[in-house]
């Protein structure tokens, strides 16, 4: 194993453990179609890792920026580390370069570990890219994703309501 791939693995059995933005349960609930954030839950039924993730989004210097993720869920270390990693990246991006780190993760997941992953782009969730070439854990790894995917364009058209007033 390469010190860069012993790095990587490291890092996310770090994640699996101390499991950043891992606070959803100890918030108060809230009515869905609330302005700005959104809440999606998903379930990889093959493994039954689930999670269910809430973000925010609201004024930034480059428009929509997300202001916070929080999350709860249970499943295997891949899983419970790319929520981490997720919910320690997304909070102060524009909400166009989330999609488009999203996009690049769902690409790198895609490829069966024949693409190089932009580090610079996907910052820690780079030490993901090895699960491209195991298409078993590859719904691990994008179940957050998805989440934030879904609970992204709920917050913006949460968001798209207050700048409309």
């Amino acid at each position: 194993m390469s010190g860069l791939d012993s790095l990587y693995q490291q890092l996310i059995l770090e994640h699996s453990k101390a499991r950043s933005g891992r606070d959803l349960a100890d918030l108060p609930a809230v009515e869905t179609g609330t302005a700005g954030m959104g809440q999606s839950h998903q379930l990889n039924p093959v493994c039954g890792d689930e999670i269910t993730l809430r973000l925010n989004v609201g004024t930034g210097g480059d428009g929509p920026t997300v202001t916070e993720i929080h999350w709860d869920g249970d499943g295997c270390a891949i899983s419970m580390a790319s929520a981490s990693i997720l919910s320690e990246m997304a909070p102060g991006m524009s909400v166009a370069y989330l999609r488009r780190t999203i996009d690049h993760f769902r690409e790198l997941m895609r490829s069966r570990g024949k693409m190089d992953a932009d580090e610079e782009l996907l910052q820690d969730a780079a030490a993901l890219a090895g699960v491209a070439k195991y298409p078993a854990r590859v719904k691990c790894a994008m179940l957050a994703w998805v989440a934030a995917e879904d609970a992204l364009r709920q917050a913006e058209s949460g968001y798209e309501v207050i700048r409309a007033l």
